[in-house]
């Protein structure tokens, strides 16, 4: 009888043991079914936690995560952009369908198994899905940071005291396409929205050519120079001219008409290479550096004459001068006193009638074609090309425009042109003034190419003034305005 009350109480609770068995794994079961019915676990999208959550809240805790505006740090600029202004936009579909692929393919009776041994796979993380506009990120950019932020670089200006250029103020420029890629790597990311955007240092632009014009008419007026002067400058990489003059102070017309004096030279140099070649017999050849070098008028002569006999400066003027196109400049007679005047030319220069510096009627130019002599032979030389090859051919070549301005280099004066600049600076330049007939210098001339830093450049200046235009005073106003134009090009040097 104990027995058998031993064994029914064994049996009560067998049959209690399996009760609550099934009832939990009822309950594990019903808590499985649960969890299967959201996102699994762990379970991130675009770096974003999704785990337990239905395809509802997956998403909109996806477009939360995703709507934060960036932070755009520019300088000491924070500019907080939405990413639908610039074209961001979730693929929130595609993501979804990606992460509940892991849910509903997986066996249900395997996973519950797992489930119940704490024993489930960590799910895979679903890559972000997106979209980015380059196209309106590059206009949000270019239309609200560029305008706004950056920082242009500030021109040199005329300082009044030192008659010379401030040196200017760099800027900043944005990086474009560096900050693009920056921008979409923060708006693909969740957590780390802020782009400190990166720009590049700009440079002080040149000064501006009025400012140029001004700080040249203000050193004339602090020298009380009441002649008259004429400036061309041309930037040899650039092909930008600039042309002024000033009568008495005042700004007037260019393209007056100078007594060329020694600075004639230098077409005539051309015109020897173009009717001689190199080698150049040993006579010939030292009155060529005479004539450039020390800037005798006898060499001048003979390289004239025996070019071309007694009427070689007209054959210069009519065969050469005219055929490069210069219409102001000629030679009417040798340079010996009481030389005969061969022909007289009427010019577009010598023929106005608001300026007159009494040019000489056996030899003139204007500064801007006496210019263009000097950017022929460089042409010639740098490019092999220009109007010299193109008119002459191969009567000239760019062996003997390379002479040519090794020549000029050689014309070492420290005055005028060259007084301006830095000593060890490259000058292939011809300076000229005369004795009148009255006995003064009423002109006085340089023409050159300068070497510098930043700009390689064609510098001419011409003065004249009724009266006796003494050289120091004149001297220092030509070194002040070539020292304020070798600036212009190489402000900060």
């Amino acid at each position: 009888m104990k027995r058998r009350n031993t064994l029914s109480i064994l049996r009560w609770i067998s049959l209690g043991l399996i009760f609550v068995s099934v009832l939990i794994l009822g309950q594990q079961l019903m808590q499985y079914s649960r969890m299967r019915a959201v996102l699994p676990p762990g379970l991130t999208i675009g770096g974003v936690p999704v785990g337990g959550l239905n395809a509802e809240q997956a998403g909109e805790r996806l477009v939360q995560a995703y709507g934060i505006p960036i932070e755009l740090s520019y300088g000491n600029a924070l500019v907080q952009v939405r990413p639908s202004a610039v074209g961001f936009s979730l693929n929130i579909e595609t993501m979804l369908a990606a992460a509940d692929l892991q849910r509903i393919t997986r066996n249900f009776w395997v996973g519950f198994a797992e489930f119940v041994w704490n024993n489930l796979p960590t799910p895979q993380p679903v890559p972000l899905s997106a979209s980015i506009s380059q196209e309106r990120l590059r206009d949000y950019l270019l239309n609200e940071i560029v305008p706004r932020y950056d920082i242009p670089a500030r021109e040199p200006i005329p300082d009044p005291e030192t008659n010379r250029f401030t040196a200017g103020e760099a800027g900043t420029a944005l990086d474009l396409d560096r900050s693009i890629r920056l921008i979409e790597e923060a708006l693909r990311s969740p957590t780390n929205r802020l782009v400190i955007l990166p720009y590049n240092r700009t440079a002080p632009t040149r000064a501006s050519d009025q400012n140029l014009q001004y700080i040249i008419r203000q050193i004339i007026q602090d020298h009380d120079f009441g002649g008259v002067a004429e400036f061309f400058l041309l930037d040899l990489e650039t092909r930008k001219e600039m042309s002024f003059a000033f009568a008495a102070g005042e700004t007037v017309s260019p393209d007056i008409a100078f007594t060329a004096a020694s600075t004639i030279k230098i077409p005539i140099m051309v015109y020897l290479f173009v009717t001689r070649d190199q080698p150049l017999s040993a006579a010939m050849d030292k009155n060529l550096k005479l004539m450039i070098e020390v800037s005798e008028n006898g060499p001048a002569d003979t390289i004239l004459n025996a070019i071309d006999g007694d009427f070689a400066p007209v054959t210069f003027t009519e065969d050469f001068l005219r055929q490069i196109g210069l219409k102001n400049t000629f030679l009417g007679g040798y340079f010996y006193v009481g030389a005969p005047l061969l022909a007289q030319y009427e010019t577009p220069a010598n023929q106005r009638t608001d300026i007159d510096t009494n040019p000489d009627v056996y030899n003139q130019t204007t500064p801007a074609e006496i210019s263009m002599i000097l950017d022929d032979i460089y042409q010639c030389a740098v490019f092999n090309g220009g109007t010299l090859r193109a008119v002459f051919d191969k009567a000239v070549t760019q062996q003997e425009c390379i002479f040519m301005l090794d020549e000029l280099s050689t014309n070492k004066t420290a005055v005028l042109l060259e007084a301006g600049i830095p000593e060890m600076t490259r000058v292939a330049h011809k300076h000229g003034w005369i004795l009148e007939t009255d006995g003064l210098i009423h002109g006085i001339s340089d023409a050159g190419i300068v070497y510098s830093p930043n700009a390689t450049y064609i510098f001419t200046m011409f003065y004249w003034s009724e009266n006796q235009l003494a050289f120091d005073p004149t001297n220092l106003l030509a070194a002040d305005i070539s020292g304020a134009v070798y600036q212009f090009f190489n402000a900060g040097e």
